[in-house]
């Protein structure tokens, strides 16, 4: 899809005058989206005819068995309250959603500073998907010899690690964008398309480690508890921990940003508050590793 996208915003150079190639680009955009829809509609018209009937059976005794149960605010809250290690879990979840709304909010603001015109910006973004998918599925294939090789703490620590580097970079070279005209222009480069380059790198690196480590964690994270603690456990972070994480990054953004007039200027303190928030997550993972390792033993 990304090179899809990539070559549907370099047709305007075939274009005629007067051709509004961005419209174009759209029509053709819409048309994929269409047609992969229909391919959708197909493949899943097919698996209700002739895969669902020879499972139904079993879906429905699943379905009596077991409901997933949903919590209200106030109980998800108190269950977090109470337990020290579903708290721990959902901090690593609300960490990861804070901190990649941080970082990704101010690079996506530098990519349309480089490039005003919407096809430049839909093809570089093209390229960022082809090489967010191919990163991706490389830490697919070695996220599982990761787990095997280090262990549950070393895996949960790669995500905050990295997402901490490599945020601090962008915000560094976004900062320092002045003094690294020189450096820059030594690589063939301006200090803005390195900064983007950089953001880029930071944001595939995160979601592909979120893929193929995080959620991984995540979800071993929940064996050593029992069915009704993994049940409530679940939920309460799909109430809090989920929603917090992805709107705590962008109010804390608001907030600097009325606070200091722009995105540009708060971007110190978008490094400051990147550091803070990746402390607690490595110490929340550090404590849960404990914890985790300490009830596994148990059962072993």
């Amino acid at each position: 899809s990304g090179q899809y996208v990539r070559w549907v915003s370099r047709m305007r150079d075939s274009f005629a005058p007067g051709i509004d190639a961005w419209e174009v680009s759209l029509k053709y955009l819409m048309g994929a989206v269409v047609a992969s829809g229909g391919v959708l509609l197909a493949t899943y018209t097919w698996m209700l005819r002739n895969v669902l009937p020879e499972k139904e059976e079993k879906v429905l005794e699943k379905k009596a068995t077991g409901k997933k149960e949903k919590l209200s605010m106030k109980d998800s809250v108190r269950l977090l309250s109470g337990s020290k290690y579903i708290r721990d879990l959902a901090t690593l979840v609300v960490s990861f959603g804070m901190c990649i709304n941080l970082v990704e909010v101010s690079w996506k603001s530098k990519i349309k500073q480089a490039f005003p015109d919407p096809s430049d910006y839909s093809a570089f973004m093209g390229n960022f998907s082809s090489a967010m998918g191919t990163v991706t599925l490389f830490m697919m294939l070695i996220g599982r010899f990761v787990l095997q090789k280090f262990g549950w703490r070393t895996a949960a620590l790669v995500t905050p690690t990295m997402i901490g580097v490599t945020g601090l970079s962008f915000f560094a070279l976004t900062f320092f964008s002045e003094k690294l005209g020189l450096a820059a222009s030594a690589l063939g480069t301006t200090p803005l398309m390195l900064a983007i380059i950089v953001g880029a790198v930071q944001n595939i690196l995160s979601k592909s480690s979120k893929y193929s480590l995080f959620d991984p964690c995540k979800e071993m994270a929940f064996i050593p508890l029992d069915k009704d603690s993994k049940t409530k456990g679940k939920a309460a972070i799909d109430v809090v921990g989920n929603p917090v994480g992805k709107s705590g990054g962008a109010l804390i953004q608001q907030i600097l940003i009325f606070s200091v007039g722009s995105l540009a200027a708060a971007t110190p303190y978008l490094a400051v508050t990147l550091c803070m928030i990746v402390f607690f997550w490595i110490k929340a993972a550090n404590r849960l590793a404990t914890q985790f390792e300490g009830e596994m033993q148990l059962e072993a």
